[in-house]
């Protein structure tokens, strides 16, 4: 029993700190998920949606702390009680949407692990019955380190864990989870690989109606042959890949598509990316550098853009607010909220691939871009 109690703590422990490690490392994106749950649940719970990013910030750090605290021993029944609460919550979570067919994906390993909420509602349920092993067996369920060592280790284990989901909002995602990271193809994860097929047809003897099936039409076969339309059938020979991206174009504000004129650019492209333009930051500092790298980028003919999902009324409104004089094309707002975690945020581009991002805290001036990328 000892052994078990052992080998449920570390699976609890690890797969919570796990579990809140992804989610905290794209905060903006799991607030995203969050306003899904919400909206599902219906117009009685809208007044949460206000409450997604402050709740997708304080989760998973909280799942991380727990995940420790199990490892570490500290603080047994709180310890106890929170993991089999938090997870009975997820659980119903899961199994609401799972039988409502709410949301397709539940967003519990964030971008990391995609998993239907079938198979996350069951993977909850086995949590569960791994926290009541770790309950009946709770006298094997010791800390691993002495009172003092474990005090001071769970301060600091709080502390980077809160620090590592501000600095992650605030700079990007340390590790990119999404379909837009650093080095994609947009072009060729557009397209995805089809599946490899075979057809086969059932055709109907003339003289004798004796069925047979072919995986080709024999030549001059209407002659000897009755097509069956009720005969045919596809087989799967090599599973394709689907797409990774979906619904990216590029359309300038009367309708143009310039999608593959922007990804096929042979030389470096920079979009600014604004989902939605009205919510865009824009102190004095981060228009300050948009405008002046954007200045450089037109000296030395680079290009430079903005992605923004808003209506021409808006976008007039923010260039003269902001004195913006780059051009402005739509994409849609779910494709650009997925690209970069930041409103405003730089995305540079060549022949498709993404190169390098920024958030707008970290904007860099033409200088540094230079001498990283356009000298090389």
């Amino acid at each position: 029993m000892k052994a078990l109690v052992k080998i449920c703590i570390f699976l609890v422990g690890a797969l919570f700190i796990f579990s809140g490690f992804v989610k905290a490392d794209d905060p903006l994106g799991f607030s995203y998920k969050l306003q899904e749950y919400f909206e599902a649940f219906g117009p009685a719970w809208k007044w949460a949606i206000p409450f997604s990013f402050p709740l997708a910030c304080f989760i998973p750090v909280l799942e991380m702390i727990l995940g420790f605290m199990a490892l570490i021993g500290s603080f047994k029944k709180f310890t106890l009680w929170m993991l089999f609460l938090m997870d009975l919550f997820f659980t119903f979570l899961t199994f609401y949407t799972a039988h409502y067919n709410k949301v397709l994906e539940c967003g519990c390993f964030g971008d990391a692990i995609s998993m239907t909420p079938w198979v996350t509602f069951w993977k909850d349920v086995v949590i569960l019955i791994i926290i009541g092993i770790i309950a009946l067996g709770n006298k094997h369920y010791t800390p691993v380190l002495p009172k003092m060592v474990q005090n001071g280790a769970l301060v600091i284990f709080i502390l980077g864990s809160a620090s590592f989901s501000w600095y992650c909002y605030n700079y990007l995602p340390v590790i990119d989870f999404r379909p837009y990271k650093v080095g994609t193809d947009i072009k060729k994860d557009m397209k995805g690989i089809d599946d490899v097929v075979k057809y086969h047809y059932t055709l109907i003897n003339k003289q004798t109606k004796e069925k047979k099936e072919f995986d080709k039409f024999p030549d001059n076969y209407q002659a000897t042959w009755d097509f069956d339309t009720s005969g045919t059938r596809t087989e799967i020979l090599k599973k394709g890949i689907p797409a990774k991206i979906f619904d990216f174009n590029i359309v300038s504000l009367d309708g143009n598509d310039y999608t593959d004129s922007v990804l096929s650019n042979p030389n470096y492209n920079l979009l600014l990316v604004s989902s939605t333009i009205t919510d865009a930051n824009t102190s004095p500092e981060t228009i300050k550098k948009i405008n002046d790298l954007y200045a450089e980028c037109v000296k030395n003919h680079i290009k430079f853009m903005c992605l923004t999902a808003s209506g021409e009324g808006d976008i007039n409104t923010y260039k003269q607010k902001n004195h913006a004089e780059y051009p402005f094309l739509n994409t849609d707002d779910t494709q650009l909220r997925t690209m970069i975690r930041s409103n405003p945020g730089l995305v540079m581009l060549k022949a498709g691939i993404v190169i390098a991002m920024w958030h707008y805290h970290s904007i860099p001036d033409y200088k540094s871009l230079n001498e990283q990328y356009f000298k090389k």
